[in-house]
């Protein structure tokens, strides 16, 4: 493609913000959302406004970090993305690295005041984002490689929220947290590589569904898939028998229900999946899966928040509806 013919929007007009919104996705900016709410709802006591600003932070990370990553991966994306902002050549890739740098550093900044050392933690999540995409070549690092940099995010609000300095491993549900981020969102980035094969293949990431087929990439998605769930079930079932509040149980249910059907949906569309256009029938209940199922976790700290996180995925619902390409997860 030739970008030289075609005209740039100029540095921060209101065309050129527009083409930023567009890339950092914002229907999956509440992927980071929740990541946030998992790891702030292990807080005890937290105000309205650190509440909010803890949020907020991780709520952007996930847009300012696409963003950063697009950068890097115009040559498969001019192929399976082509309605994106920076594989039309519309905007200056150096203007999206540049605001996404900063960007990312507002996020940190408000994590690390929260909890200084975040900024260790933020600096090793800033480089995963960098080197991704020498990772997503490899077939075998990929879909782990991305999700350590989430369970980083997941880690830093946990820090930020309680103000501690050490990740406690004996709790139960942090272990189930952990756990469901990590493959949940390995299983996302897995299931996102079905709708970009072609692309792939022909600009050389040689990602496990180029190196190996959907069908065999279908069932490590499966066993993705049912750990995060099962994680999350069997989590519940231990807590309930443990004498844990049966209304937080019932409400931690609800959402973890939803999550386990989900998964199930989206695997079973997954294996259903023949070609790249396909792919995004088993890309959205996943996520809507990973959406739901640390809500559940979420609920098992802070039941008050039952309402919150309904209307939290609620609105997730809407923004995703009014996504610009309804292939494009």
């Amino acid at each position: 493609m030739n970008t030289l013919a075609v005209e740039q929007y100029p540095f921060l007009s209101l065309r050129f913000l527009k083409a930023y919104i567009i890339t950092m996705r914002p229907y999956l900016m509440f992927v980071s959302g929740i990541t946030g709410i998992a790891g702030l709802s292990f807080a005890s006591e937290i105000d309205f406004l650190k509440t909010a600003l803890i949020f907020i932070a991780c709520f952007l990370s996930y847009g300012f970090g696409q963003a950063l990553t697009d950068c890097f991966q115009i040559d498969t994306d001019s192929i399976s993305s082509p309605y994106r902002p920076l594989t039309q050549g519309i905007v200056n890739r150096n203007h999206f690295l540049i605001i996404s740098g900063l960007g990312l550093f507002f996020c940190i900044s408000i994590l690390t005041y929260y909890n200084p050392l975040n900024i260790l933690l933020g600096a090793l999540a800033g480089f995963g984002l960098t080197t991704y995409t020498y990772f997503k070549r490899k077939w075998w690092a990929g879909p782990f490689y991305n999700s350590w940099i989430v369970v980083v995010l997941f880690m830093m609000a946990y820090l930020a929220g309680l103000g501690s300095y050490y990740l406690d491993f004996s709790n139960p549900i942090f272990l189930a947290a952990v756990l469901t981020v990590f493959f949940g969102y390995a299983n996302f980035v897995l299931t996102g590589y079905f709708k970009d094969i072609s692309a792939d293949k022909a600009t050389a990431y040689n990602t496990l569904p180029v190196k190996f087929g959907r069908k065999t990439s279908s069932i490590v998605s499966d066993a993705f898939g049912f750990i995060a769930s099962a994680s999350v079930f069997a989590l519940i079932i231990i807590l309930a028998f443990d004498s844990f509040p049966y209304q937080t149980i019932l409400k931690a249910l609800v959402f973890a229900y939803g999550g386990i059907g989900a998964s199930i949906f989206s695997q079973m569309n997954l294996h259903s999946v023949k070609s790249d256009v396909e792919a995004h029938r088993a890309i959205a209940p996943c996520v809507h899966s990973y959406i739901l199922l640390l809500s559940s976790l979420a609920i098992l700290n802070q039941p008050e928040w039952f309402i919150s996180l309904l209307a939290f995925y609620s609105v997730y619902i809407i923004v995703l509806k009014v996504r610009p390409a309804k292939e494009q997860i």
